[in-house]
């Protein structure tokens, strides 16, 4: 029978990068969990784990995983911790795990801006070097519709903060998110946002909504038309045309996507596009497909 040496406040997410990484649960749940797309941990109530609970799962992983590279300190935002709550976690993780050369969370930029420059700079030095920030999109609109609890400079400034204390982002932008109506100015506004925040890496994933679409619409606060998944194609086509980056790391190649995409920008661009151009013509042309036809996974 397999042996994990600790006991998850299960449903446990991270990203797909952190796929071999230990997992530590700083905080349970989201700080926030209010956005209308997500249900990720809609079964939880927002908790901060006691230290002594966190050191000891630190401590169990550190022998069960001793040449373990990354630690990924769960739930939804665990950085919403304080840094006088942060900075012990850390240091935990640097004394167990011998090898350890990044350590990283699920962020909001409130959080992020929550804190001062020598803390972060602080956190840096001490092995925190990489943030996930799910930006969702550009547009205060939208953002407002969606009740995400950020806007488009409360972002700026508080990914920029992390730059400049030497933080890594991973910034998420969701193609699809606002529907027809909202698809252009998502697209050309999330475009400008990521632009100015020339991030280390970029991706995208495609709303789904696991409840159904009548939930979503009811929980979005304005008025969401479904795109067919060339209308989605054709909007993650105008935001990668506009973007303008210098060594993003690119990846849309979440369960969620029908197409897979990866490169850096600038770099790969008009190689992604093209990928982009002939898959959104191969659907067009299928007969009386309109554009809604499965995509399957290219």
């Amino acid at each position: 029978m397999y042996f994990f040496p600790i006991q998850y406040d299960e449903p446990l997410f991270r990203p797909p990068s952190e796929a071999n990484a230990a997992i530590v649960q700083a905080t349970l749940g989201c700080s926030w969990n209010s956005c209308a797309f997500c249900n990720m941990y809609e079964t939880k109530k927002f908790k901060v784990r006691p230290f002594d609970d966190v050191r000891h799962d630190i401590a169990a992983l550190a022998k069960a995983m001793p040449t373990a590279r990354k630690v990924f300190l769960a739930d939804g935002n665990a950085f919403v911790l304080s840094y006088d709550k942060l900075m012990p976690i850390v240091s935990a993780i640097k004394e167990h795990f011998g090898k350890v050369h990044r350590i990283s969370a699920y962020a909001l930029p409130g959080n992020i801006l929550a804190k001062t420059h020598e803390q972060l700079c602080e956190l840096r030095a001490n092995g925190l070097t990489l943030l996930y920030i799910g930006v969702e999109s550009g547009d205060n609109d939208l953002l407002a519709m969606i009740n995400k609890s950020e806007t488009a400079e409360s972002t700026l400034e508080g990914i920029s903060k992390a730059h400049a204390a030497g933080i890594d982002t991973s910034v998420m932008i969701i193609n699809g998110l606002g529907g027809q109506k909202y698809s252009q100015q998502h697209a050309l506004n999330s475009a400008n946002l990521v632009s100015q925040l020339n991030p280390k890496f970029l991706s995208t994933l495609t709303l789904f909504t696991p409840h159904g679409l009548n939930q979503f619409q009811t929980q979005f606060k304005g008025d969401f038309i479904p795109q067919t998944q060339v209308e989605q194609l054709n909007e993650l086509r105008l935001f990668i045309e506009h973007l303008e980056l210098d060594g993003t790391i690119f990846r849309s190649n979440h369960v969620s996507n029908s197409v897979g995409l990866e490169g850096v920008l600038p770099k790969d661009k008009a190689t992604i596009l093209t990928t982009l151009n002939q898959v959104i013509a191969q659907v067009n042309n299928w007969p009386q497909s309109n554009g809604i036809r499965n995509l399957g996974r290219y």
